[in-house]
């Protein structure tokens, strides 16, 4: 179950803390000193705010003693994107990341994380804004990878790209408008592949940040693949390439 913290001195202790919090959600109106402590504290450490009113803060409650404010935390911790180039190295092998720009449902991040553990991949990157984090239905939905395959979420993808770039891993990310087919491309070496956001695709600096970009080949009529099967093509055209069945 993902983690409910309810009550406005457990909130303010768990963002102290740093916690790392999916969701906060405040009672809509004007915040009194406590509550807007709360949302600053929650704001400095980039945690996304949901105004609600009290009805659906009641709704959400276990305690019925919320207090104007509920957070849910991550159903299981992150790491860092050193810590995923570490676990290759550990393996002695070339780094293999998936990187998930701005995906907003849970089943496509949890169905990526699945893929990405049978795949041989050694972490998912997500990002901190506009994106799902680690919630209970991304855990079902990868039906206990979550357990095996690390996670980082990061402040900003570009950058986070221009540090994988720097540690000498190349950068492909998904492209439906791209020249070049990924039956065209070499996926060897270290490596990152990065899938957009199921409706706007990538974003335009990530796409920008990005060594190359690829396109899935398609025959039908429809001009776009579901994200979570999109990012499977890429990571089993990846592990094909570079052998690691």
């Amino acid at each position: 179950m993902q983690d409910r913290i309810e009550g406005r001195n457990p909130v303010i202790e768990a963002l102290r803390a740093g916690r790392q919090i999916d969701k906060l959600y405040l009672r809509n109106g004007d915040y009194d000193p406590t509550l807007a402590k709360i949302f600053k504290l929650a704001k400095k450490n980039g945690v996304v705010i949901k105004n609600v009113d009290v009805q659906a803060l009641d709704s959400m409650s276990e305690t019925g003693a919320h207090q104007g404010v509920i957070a849910f935390a991550a159903v299981h911790e992150y790491c860092s994107l050193e810590d995923i180039l570490e676990k290759a190295r550990e393996k002695d092998e070339q780094p293999l990341l998936v990187l998930c720009d701005r995906l907003t449902d849970p089943h496509n991040l949890g169905s990526i994380i699945r893929t990405a553990n049978a795949a041989g991949v050694h972490g998912v990157v997500i990002p901190k804004h506009e994106s799902v984090g680690l919630t209970a239905t991304v855990a079902k939905c990868s039906a206990g990878a979550l357990e095996y395959t690390p996670i980082a979420r990061v402040t900003n993808l570009s950058q986070a790209i221009r540090f994988l770039q720097k540690e000498g891993v190349w950068v492909i990310g998904a492209d439906g408008t791209a020249e070049k087919s990924m039956t065209e491309t070499k996926f060897t070496g270290p490596l990152a592949l990065c899938i957009g956001n199921e409706g706007e695709g990538l974003a335009r600096l990530v796409r920008e940040s990005c060594d190359e970009l690829v396109r899935i080949p398609m025959q039908g009529q429809i001009e776009s693949l579901n994200a979570s099967v999109a990012a499977a093509l890429l990571m089993y055209e990846a592990a094909r390439t570079r052998k690691s069945f």
